[in-house]
């Protein structure tokens, strides 16, 4: 048998959802987004591997992906609450996660991987609690965040690696993006991934320990970039 010592912390089976759910494969267009990078390429603002790990980093420690961190924790919380969950502080969290965000890409970005996370987990990786939550928000928009933290909570997997799998797989896709825009072969792409695990880690670490309430972000040029991004003459994404 093997050992959760052994499986690095994790359960397998719970290891084997996470590689699913945060794989390239899973089908919720995150290849479709660049988060803005695409503008940051344009106009020379990254240009090499260091320069995107950068760029990357404080997305992660101060933008879009520190604060999702934060929600997907209350998220999973909330759910884990009691049987069914908390489904008012749910919404409540839907609501705050639609609306923070700084762009119409950017909002465009979270509710559609967020809604097609959740179509695609009910049929794959079906749970009531889930079914549940879809049913209650109707036809609202739900962020990924969201999503991905009410799956995880139905399912019970440990929240620490959920975190760790949700910011890794930000990071992934955004280097991807940029392997084909600046262009960057892809061993600088994963230098760059490379240089973002302690990010990573750092940031897991304390969105776990930080209060909804003291949550905020500070990427202005992050914004400024998906904003500009909006008119840019030739564009591969939609962020």
């Amino acid at each position: 048998m093997t050992t959760s010592t052994e499986s690095g912390g994790i359960a397998p089976g719970d290891l084997y959802r996470l590689l699913a759910w945060f794989s390239p494969s899973y089908p919720i267009g995150a290849f479709s987004y660049s988060h803005g990078i695409e503008f940051a390429v344009e106009t020379g603002r990254v240009k090499t591997a260091s320069d995107l790990s950068q760029w990357i980093g404080h997305v992660l420690r101060h933008g879009a992906a520190w604060v999702d961190a934060v929600l997907l924790k209350e998220a999973y919380l909330a759910a884990s609450q009691s049987e069914g969950g908390d489904a008012a502080r749910l919404q409540e969290l839907a609501d705050l996660a639609a609306a923070w965000r700084g762009t119409a890409e950017t909002a465009l970005e979270s509710a559609q991987q967020g809604g097609s996370f959740v179509m695609v987990t009910r049929a794959a990786w079906g749970h009531p609690a889930i079914d549940a939550f879809a049913a209650a928000g109707g036809q609202r928009p739900v962020a990924l965040s969201i999503a991905i933290g009410v799956a995880a909570a139905a399912h019970k997997l440990p929240l620490r690696p959920v975190l760790a799998a949700c910011l890794h797989a930000f990071a992934a896709n955004l280097v991807s993006a940029a392997v084909r825009l600046i262009p960057l072969g892809q061993t600088d792409g994963q230098r760059a991934l490379s240089m973002l695990l302690p990010v990573v880690e750092s940031v897991a670490d304390c969105a776990l320990a930080c209060p909804l309430d003291e949550c905020g972000t500070a990427a202005p040029m992050v914004d400024l970039m998906s904003m500009l991004h909006e008119t840019q003459y030739t564009r591969l994404f939609r962020s």
